[in-house]
């Protein structure tokens, strides 16, 4: 009888002890595709083509001798913070990273930091500089009941939540030969259809800056500064102001940024990212992004993750691909809508791009 009570207090000390270090991680990613197809949701924003090779690097990248450090700029309107050679940059919501070692060489510690956080990449194109992780859940999000925790893993894989995420990294060399790093978060939410309560549907939810946030600390720490001062220098990067507005101009829908052209650059190239488009090319010499795009509305059309596994899908919505052109006007910067030949385009899909773009920009 002893030892059965011995061997109960055991058990809940572990459940209580599995709780409470779940509790103070809330990120704790796992891709669907370990157990389950890919989660292909919305309907095509997939990508062009999956490149499947992957190799974990041995060894991580150092940098030793790292300093807190913050430089400004009274007429700099994107606050800065440094760390040895890698700093962060900041203009509104979006954040992004700035190290000072050529792409190539960050291009596989960065995809070993994406799979030692629980993802594994559904895109891995070196020519784009853009990878992208598969739909991964936060299994962090799932409650700590008595039942999981007394269980532990051994029914782990029957508790879900109804969200997944992706992330996207973007690599881009600015003029002073320094690499620009750029993650942006994707999510959907399963939810009952209004027509019956037995079928789901993936809907978008808003992306989250606070989630991309935490994913560049945890690429600062990756690649060498310690957990206490990327905390300390993501917490000092304020936010700066920033305006970006839709309008019409010759009868043209536009987003008129009150930025230089590179800034403008970074900032639209995010929104990208952040706002579903596949960018297929980009040629910033003359300011044009290559994207493809699936009207909003095909996208509550889409079965849910688990219909998917027992029955064939629709024939998701043809994507239309679309030229995204940044021009700088004086101190500003004009975005605009081209259609595939590069004719400006005044369709209603090119006044949703531009609503779209301006209303993460801002």
């Amino acid at each position: 009888m002893k030892s059965i009570i011995q061997v109960t207090a055991l058990g809940t000390a572990l459940a209580l002890a599995g709780c409470s270090a779940l509790q103070s991680d809330k990120v704790d990613y796992r891709s669907s595709t370990v157990k389950a197809p890919s989660l292909m949701v919305p309907p095509d924003l997939t990508q062009l083509s999956k490149d499947t090779r992957y190799t974990v690097v041995d060894g991580a990248v150092s940098a030793s001798g790292y300093k807190p450090g913050q430089t400004a700029n009274a007429k700099d309107p994107v606050a800065t913070t440094a760390l040895g050679d890698v700093r962060i940059e900041r203009s509104g919501n979006q954040r992004w990273l700035v190290v000072k070692r050529p792409a190539d060489k960050l291009w596989d510690p960065i995809k070993d930091f994406w799979q030692e956080n629980g993802f594994l990449l559904a895109m891995d194109q070196a020519s784009l500089g853009i990878m992208e992780t598969d739909w991964a859940e936060n299994r962090a999000k799932i409650p700590q009941d008595m039942i999981r925790s007394s269980l532990g893993k051994l029914f782990d894989s029957l508790y879900s939540t109804a969200e997944r995420d992706k992330f996207r990294t973007r690599l881009e060399t600015n003029a002073a030969g320094e690499t620009e790093i750029f993650i942006s978060h994707r999510g959907v939410s399963e939810v009952y259809t209004k027509e019956r309560s037995d079928q789901t549907v993936w809907q978008p939810r808003p992306s989250d800056p606070e989630l991309e946030a935490e994913f560049l600390r945890r690429l600062m720490v990756s690649l060498g500064s310690s957990p206490e001062q990327a905390k300390a220098v993501m917490a000092t990067a304020g936010a700066a102001k920033s305006v970006a507005v839709a309008a019409t101009v010759d009868g043209r829908p536009v987003v008129q940024i009150s930025e230089g052209f590179d800034r403008a650059w970074r900032r639209v190239g995010l929104a990208l990212d952040r706002t579903g488009f596949t960018v297929e090319d980009r040629d910033r010499k003359r300011g044009i992004y290559f994207v493809r795009y699936v009207a909003t509305e095909a996208q509550n059309t889409e079965p849910g993750f688990f219909s998917k596994l027992f029955s064939s899908s629709p024939k998701p919505a043809e994507a239309s691909k679309f030229q995204i052109a940044v021009k700088s006007q004086g101190e500003a910067t004009v975005v605009s809508v081209l259609d595939s030949n590069g004719a400006p385009d005044t369709s209603a899909s090119a006044q949703r791009i531009t609503k779209v773009l301006a209303d993460d920009i801002k």
